[in-house]
């Protein structure tokens, strides 16, 4: 049975967010998301624990701003 790696890539986050590396790195520049540097070249990783972290609090939050702005149908009532 494979290991589970503990850290990843900028790429593997990336890739599970669907977004680009550049607004991975612009996530964690701007400590959205936790990330340490590591090693002579200063690669980035990312704990698979702080993204699973970072996506709860995006799912709160969107709870949060939902809760504030309720969805109006198109007869102007909200649902």
């Amino acid at each position: 049975m494979a290991v589970e790696q503990r850290f990843m890539t900028l790429a593997d986050v990336a890739e599970v967010l669907n977004i680009s590396v550049s607004q991975v790195y612009a996530l964690v520049r701007s400590e959205q998301l936790r990330a340490i540097k590591i090693g002579g070249r200063g690669q980035w990783r990312v704990e698979r624990d702080q993204l699973e972290d970072y996506i709860n609090r995006m799912y709160q939050q969107t709870s949060d701003f939902i809760a504030r702005h309720p969805f109006a149908d198109a007869e102007g009532g909200s649902t």
